[in-house]
């Protein structure tokens, strides 16, 4: 086998001490899959990210994927690499907007497992910030935050028969979840845009939600950084798509 002594100090970096047995099983697929993601892809110069926006991205992308039996072997290294209890939380609370709980269950219970065998008492300290009073109003105020003035009134547009699906949008995905504490508007835009990525098919909403990324500081650049360290683990096509999206997205704001 020849493993890079960077791919290798990254590995032990995530996992101290642990050695995979695919090292056994699969040593061919180990070195080159290694090499290419804890080596090649965080050292390529101009989308290189920080560890812990690294991880949350990634973490954020395999729920997406639904890649649940990778985020589980992550986790203990998404909280070395600073990664908060909180933080992982919230970006599985979120993702129930954009995955619907059918495909978040199983990773709840997987954060609630991991965190629980780490020593950490559940639950945590609460985040919410809304009530179920005015979870609307605050909702609204964030999309108008994120997407701009002319999301004010949104909730009470479209055809009667669906207009409630654009309420819904404003007091449960953005009032329930993103008003929440544990993550700023940067970082939810962020995962948010892995989860879209990751599971394909809504095409239309990453490259809406590329444009809100952009507009609140999320530049292209950072994007195409994302995109470049949550390859490995959403493979070439899903990723060319996103690549895709954010050029679109960069194209409409110019």
């Amino acid at each position: 086998m020849s493993m890079t002594e960077c791919a290798k100090e990254y590995h032990e970096r995530m996992f101290p001490g642990y050695q995979s047995d695919f090292l056994r099983t699969d040593p061919e697929f180990i070195e080159r899959f290694d090499n290419f993601a804890f080596d090649e892809v965080i050292n390529q110069e101009g989308v290189q990210l920080d560890d812990k926006t690294r991880f949350l991205a990634i973490l954020a992308t395999l729920l997406g994927c639904q890649g649940v039996d990778e985020f589980e072997k992550l986790l203990p290294a998404a909280l070395n690499f600073g990664v908060t209890p909180v933080e992982i939380k919230e970006t599985v609370y979120q993702a129930t907007a954009y995955l619907g709980i059918g495909r978040v269950f199983p990773f709840l219970k997987t954060v609630n497992k991991v965190l629980e065998a780490q020593g950490i008492s559940l639950p945590l300290e609460g985040q919410a910030t809304t009530t179920t009073e005015n979870r609307r109003e605050a909702g609204t105020q964030t999309q108008v935050d994120i997407f701009g003035e002319g999301m004010r009134d949104f909730w009470k547009s479209g055809p009667e028969e669906s207009r409630h699906i654009n309420l819904w949008l404003a007091d449960n995905c953005f009032g329930d979840y993103y008003t929440r504490m544990g993550l700023d508007y940067q970082q939810r835009e962020m995962i948010t845009f892995c989860f879209l990525a990751a599971q394909g098919g809504c095409e239309p909403q990453l490259t809406s939600h590329a444009a809100a990324n952009i507009r609140i500081g999320n530049n292209k650049q950072f994007l195409i950084a994302v995109i470049s360290q949550c390859l490995p683990y959403i493979g070439y096509p899903r990723s060319l798509n996103a690549l895709s999206c954010v050029s679109k997205a960069a194209g409409s704001l110019e």
